[in-house]
């Protein structure tokens, strides 16, 4: 699909800016508002394209050859970084707030996953030197992929926003088995308890 979709910008309202500590990104608040279902998901579907994007472990990733068994790919805004404070109106976006407590969950859960027969990697539009600080940081096992040129935007039409000069990926996970998209979760809320969320779907796809 041609053109990046879903897109939305976001501007600070009364000049606020909230800083958060890197330790308070690890916790949901409370009150911070859910998605809710655009559309911006509907046309994805069909095989995952054979892009090659570069990982946390060191060696790229070609999507079209990691989706031939059964793959999670989990698609966030951006993780927290050391000394930045979130830019101004992260808690007022929707679905924005919650990448590190997401990502920690599926770690948690890796296991599960795998014996579902699952491989798990996350992506994001962020820089690969974040992604890799935070992947060390809380000790991620798996990849997580940089896509900052957007390419899955043009080329799977995945929704993004734009907030402060940034444009990026919203929340969404992807289920791929031989190679094709079988299954879209969007919107993802809360993203803490979403991993529990693809575990029982992948244990039960007809419940659904």
């Amino acid at each position: 699909m041609g053109g990046v979709t879903g897109s939305q910008t976001i501007a600070a309202s009364g000049g606020t800016v909230l800083v958060v500590g890197l330790r308070d990104r690890s916790q949901l608040p409370s009150g911070i508002p859910a998605p809710e279902d655009d559309g911006a998901a509907a046309g994805i579907e069909g095989a995952l394209p054979a892009v090659r994007l570069a990982s946390t472990l060191g060696r790229e990733v070609d999507l079209h050859e990691a989706s031939a068994g059964r793959l999670v790919l989990y698609v966030y805004p951006r993780t927290g970084v050391p000394g930045q404070p979130s830019p101004p109106g992260w808690d007022a976006i929707p679905g924005a707030r919650g990448c590190t407590p997401e990502n920690c969950a599926f770690r948690d859960h890796k296991r599960e996953l795998r014996e579902l027969g699952a491989t798990v990697m996350g992506l994001s539009a962020q820089r690969l030197a974040e992604q890799r600080e935070f992947a060390e940081r809380e000790r991620i096992p798996y990849p997580l992929l940089t896509d900052s040129r957007l390419v899955l935007a043009r080329e799977l039409g995945l929704p993004t926003f734009d907030v402060v000069g940034m444009t990026l990926y919203k929340r969404l996970t992807l289920v791929a088995e031989r190679r094709r998209i079988v299954k879209v979760f969007y919107p993802v809320f809360p993203p803490d308890r979403h991993p529990q969320e693809v575990v029982a779907w992948l244990s039960d796809p007809d419940a659904s």
